[in-house]
């Protein structure tokens, strides 16, 4: 049996058992695809995520990203998560300020904020859809909750069909539908929906993401969702910094800090190491 390293990162935190686990195989060149998707499986984490040598001459390492029934192109605390794991066990200088992942996506750029203990990542490009009026009404009847704007389905890789209420409250009050979103997300092709509203406390928006057609219910803290709640802002003119809450509904409170820097979307958070050792396999 193969002995591999092995951590599991929390991000969006630097308090254990909050915020968003990411699950991280640090050696798996030998591994086949359906072995890594064995492996993401069993952990049954929102991500699993694989490191790998690069193979283009710009970027440190390769990632590859998986839910428990399939892989993504990219996904945001997994990119962050697998940054940190690389940098705190040694693949990648600990002194770089900058990473650059290479996933299927293409190339992500990862920067260092020591001060403030935080990873940034800068979002691949994406592109927004709106919804017809039929595809509306049904989000709405899903997520028991009405939305304020009309909603558009964003696309980061994965694919956010991205919502906006009047109030965090009422967010974290709802009950959705995992049926009915099943079927939404079937029906746009996408990977979930995630849904937003103003907050009256330190962050100015709280979150949920919800992917059951991904074998996920929901999402503790989503990095690509967080990215689509940004682009809906800046879709509608605001470009502000902020940051946001996303994992109360499920006991995983994590904290994502939002950021614009010309036409990009950057996010960043804090991470923790939960589980430092080896798998075997």
């Amino acid at each position: 049996m193969r002995k591999r390293p092995f951590k599991q990162i929390d991000v969006f935190t630097n308090t254990p058992f909050c915020g968003n686990p990411v699950a991280v195989v640090l050696d798996a060149q030998d591994l086949r695809t359906d072995q890594m998707q064995a492996i993401a499986r069993w952990t049954n984490l929102s991500e699993t995520t694989f490191v790998l040598p690069a193979t283009h001459a710009q970027a440190d390492y390769r990632l590859r990203i998986f839910t428990p029934v399939r892989e993504l192109p990219f996904a945001g605390h997994p990119t962050l998560g697998s940054a940190y794991a690389v940098l705190e066990s040694g693949m990648v200088n600990a002194g770089q300020a900058t990473l650059i992942q290479q996933c299927e996506a293409g190339l992500i750029s990862l920067t260092r904020d020591k001060p403030a203990d935080r990873l940034w990542l800068r979002a691949p490009a994406l592109s927004t859809t709106p919804l017809s009026e039929a595809q509306q009404a049904s989000l709405n009847k899903a997520l028991g909750v009405s939305c304020i704007r009309p909603a558009l389905r964003i696309d980061v890789g994965p694919v956010w069909i991205t919502a906006q209420v009047a109030h965090g409250e009422h967010l974290l009050s709802a009950c959705p539908d995992q049926l009915a979103i099943q079927r939404i997300s079937e029906e746009l092709n996408a990977t979930g929906i995630t849904v937003f509203g103003a907050n009256d406390d330190r962050a100015g928006f709280e979150v949920r993401s919800f992917a059951p057609l991904h074998g996920i219910a929901e999402d503790p803290v989503c990095g690509s969702g967080n990215v689509c709640v940004a682009a809906f802002l800046a879709a509608h003119g605001s470009r502000t910094p902020y940051e946001a809450r996303q994992g109360r509904a499920i006991g995983r409170d994590g904290l994502i800090a939002v950021r614009y820097l010309n036409n990009d979307i950057e996010i960043g958070g804090q991470c923790v190491t939960c589980v430092d050792g080896f798998l075997y396999g």
